[in-house]
């Protein structure tokens, strides 16, 4: 069974003074396999928190289906097994840490003393045992944001959705929650990661996806996208013309101190016709190595060029309406009071 699945997702506003709608999310289809992390991505305004917001059945879909672990998106009888830490995760700041997990803990029903053994044991996991009797108000953001990995943690959820869950971190603190991030999925858990720091997407997602103005535009596995850029080749010893003939066959060339620095396509036949030539002419190859995109320049281009691309998808994606596949990771809300509007609910 996914752990999500959305079917024509259509999600429309009303302009106002208009009488016209906006299509804040646009026809979107997506299956979710469990025990992936998946990179919800897209810039403001793409239908990232209204896709967010249906899952966790904050709001319903103008027309299409959205389905967590199998029932209707918002059905309560899944949210004991789902959990949502939003990007500025809302606490009683009198309370200590201790005291804040310790009180989530005893909405899901667990007695006093069985809350606070769990509290303990979740502090101890993000890292906030030493500071388990500090009030949130002394809290920097990067503890706060151990104070909801951990709250988020509560009902050992099989789905876990994170918005930004390393935004404005310190470095130690941004290396610790994208460490702890990873060994959750080792626990078997589904992630849905919505982040623009596509630095930590890129290292920790299995796959991604680009949202745009409400449409989905690329999707794939990390490793997949990130591949087929360039072959950088590096030789020294190009005598007797071998320079000038280099510079007309390769895609890019440059020369200093007798030393060559060459990129070619990353094609067999590309690079094996430079390495072929400097062989011939009785060069020296020093090293080949294959020149990775970035994610950041996938998304750049993805988004900038605002063109629709058609990836091939990894385990259990689907066709979206507009011709671009996806697979996506999220979870719903899971935890009572996780941030002032789910509080609310």
């Amino acid at each position: 069974m996914p752990a999500i699945e959305i079917k024509g997702l259509t999600k429309q506003y009303p302009v106002r003074l208009k009488r016209e709608a906006v299509n804040a999310v646009d026809n979107l289809n997506l299956t979710v396999e469990q025990g992936e992390i998946f990179g919800f991505l897209g810039p403001n305004g793409a239908g990232k928190t209204t896709t967010i917001k249906t899952l966790l059945g904050l709001i319903y879909p103008t027309t299409g289906e959205a389905y967590v672990l199998g029932a209707p998106a918002g059905d309560i009888s899944v949210k004991h097994r789902i959990a949502y830490l939003p990007e500025e995760p809302y606490f009683y700041e009198h309370m200590t840490a201790r005291e804040v997990v310790s009180f989530y803990a005893q909405l899901f029903g667990r007695k006093r003393a069985d809350a606070a053994r769990r509290a303990d044991e979740l502090l101890d996991l993000v890292g906030l045992k030493a500071d388990s009797t500090k009030t949130v108000r002394q809290f920097s953001k990067g503890m706060k944001q151990r104070v909801g990995i951990a709250q988020s943690l509560i009902n050992d959820p099989e789905l876990l959705f994170y918005d930004e869950p390393t935004s404005g971190l310190d470095p130690i603190s941004h290396r610790d929650i994208r460490d702890l991030i990873v060994h959750l999925k080792t626990q078997g858990k589904t992630i849905f990661l919505s982040s623009h720091q596509l630095t930590d997407v890129e290292l920790v997602c299995d796959r991604v996806s680009i949202m745009d103005r409400g449409v989905l535009k690329r999707m794939g596995r990390v490793d997949e996208l990130v591949s087929g850029g360039q072959v950088e080749i590096v030789a020294t010893g190009l005598e007797n013309g071998l320079r000038e003939k280099i510079q007309s066959a390769a895609q890019h060339s440059e020369f200093a101190d007798g030393r060559a620095v060459i990129l070619q396509p990353d094609d067999d036949a590309a690079v094996g016709q430079i390495v072929d030539m400097i062989r011939a002419g009785r060069g020296h190859v020093v090293s080949i190595t294959p020149k990775r995109k970035r994610l950041e320049d996938i998304f750049v281009e993805t988004v900038t060029e605002r063109i629709l691309v058609s990836p091939t998808g990894g385990n259990g994606a689907s066709a979206n309406g507009n011709g671009a596949s996806l697979t996506t990771s999220e979870s719903g809300v899971g935890n009572a009071a996780a941030s002032k509007e789910t509080s609310k609910q």
